[in-house]
């Protein structure tokens, strides 16, 4: 017979994974995360009720350096701004995280006032995620990233808390990770051809930024070194329908497997247009922010690129990813140049995705997290409970 602590954990992990409120505070003592291995799964304690304890929202800023310049069809940058979060509750820490690439239209600064005026401490349960973060969602119309730093870390909280990973509450097989792109962003052929050679033996599959003139430069000079499949991301920077579908055929003949975002997001008809006369499958990246764009893309695209910065964190993600499986569309997880924490979190859906674009933890040289791993170019889902992250030892507080 199932015992009491056995079958509180199990209820509590249904609950959850449905989207449900736990009407109890579930507590038990912090995890250690020197008694863990990254691989194993916390058992938690046996829940009892507390008294009323409130949440508190922390927040830094933090700036990320890159590897390498990063260019894509429109701009370069070295650095990225960003923005750590972390809500604490009752010994408990939830990590979350804002990236703000120049094209999302957010800073540090609108970052923190936005995050000013989130009042967690009105909830004494952070188990009630809906309710949490509905009220998140209605201080603005925008402010993506700074929403899904929010959601990030109180999903990583309320996981820790039952001692379970977020794939494991969605019901998801981490066995079916996929494998993840690796992003090569726009250069000269001689540092083109130095970055693949530095991935190509750790991954299964590359992405490469292209919506210049120099396209083709930039696939031979990749095909000079490996065969390895290639997704390409336009950014919107090809402009005329006619030129963009002949280069999908070359790019076809080249061992490309997908387009991302050929043309601008305005240009809804021209990409029905390509999409329906492409060899290749086209994916919506800029065009799809939240829920209603996948709707929309019904279509106008073969699959939808969902982004926790763009949509505004793991709740709305799940939920786009659902409805995209539900609407025929095919799915790609994709990330901004982020630490683990928001790269772990979204690696979370990920067996549940056709294509995985997982590697702004691995473009960055300051990362302050260990979460998600990565064997023979495949994802590995940690063990750990909530969003799977630890913080590197270097970067603890003192």
């Amino acid at each position: 017979m199932q015992n009491r602590r056995e079958f509180l954990k199990v209820a509590g992990l249904a609950a959850v994974g449905a989207g449900l409120a736990i009407g109890c505070k579930p507590r038990q003592e912090p995890p250690k995360p020197d008694d863990q291995p990254g691989g194993d799964t916390l058992k938690p304690a046996e829940p009892v009720i507390v008294g009323p304890c409130r949440m508190k929202l922390r927040y830094y800023p933090y700036e990320l350096q890159l590897q390498h310049t990063f260019t894509v069809s429109s701009y370069s940058r070295n650095t990225t701004p960003d923005v750590q979060v972390e809500i604490e509750y009752q010994g408990y820490t939830g990590y979350g995280e804002a990236s703000m690439p120049p094209y999302l239209g957010q800073s540090v600064d609108s970052v923190t006032a936005f995050l000013e005026k989130v009042n967690l401490e009105q909830f004494a349960d952070p188990f009630c995620l809906e309710d949490i973060l509905a009220y998140v969602d209605s201080l603005s119309p925008g402010d993506s990233a700074a929403k899904a730093a929010v959601d990030i870390a109180l999903h990583d909280l309320v996981g820790k808390m039952l001692g379970a990973p977020w794939y494991r509450i969605w019901g998801y097989n981490p066995a079916k990770a996929p494998s993840t792109t690796f992003t090569i962003g726009i250069d000269t052929p001689e540092v083109v051809k130095e970055k693949t050679q530095e991935c190509v033996d750790r991954f299964n599959i590359l992405k490469v930024k292209v919506g210049t003139d120099s396209d083709k430069e930039m696939i031979n000079t990749i095909r000079s070194v490996t065969d390895l499949p290639i997704a390409v991301d336009a950014n919107q920077g090809w402009t005329d329908r006619f030129k963009a579908l002949d280069m999908i055929y070359w790019l076809r003949d080249n061992g490309i497997v997908m387009v991302e975002q050929p043309l601008a997001v305005n240009r809804i008809d021209d990409l029905a247009w390509l999409r329906e006369r492409s060899p290749l499958p086209v994916f919506g990246d800029e065009s799809i922010q939240g829920l209603d764009d996948v709707r929309r893309a019904v279509g106008v695209f073969d699959g939808v690129n969902i982004k926790l910065m763009k949509c505004g964190g793991m709740r709305n993600a799940h939920k786009m990813v659902d409805l995209a499986r539900g609407l025929g569309l095919k799915v790609m997880l994709g990330c901004m140049t982020e630490t683990s924490c928001a790269v772990s979190a979204a690696a979370q859906l990920s067996p549940a995705v056709d294509f995985a674009d997982l590697d702004g933890n691995l473009l960055i040289s300051n990362d302050l997290f260990e979460g998600v791993g990565l064997h023979e170019g495949k994802l590995v889902l940690p063990g750990r409970p909530g969003i799977g992250v630890v913080k590197r030892a270097s970067t603890e507080e003192s």
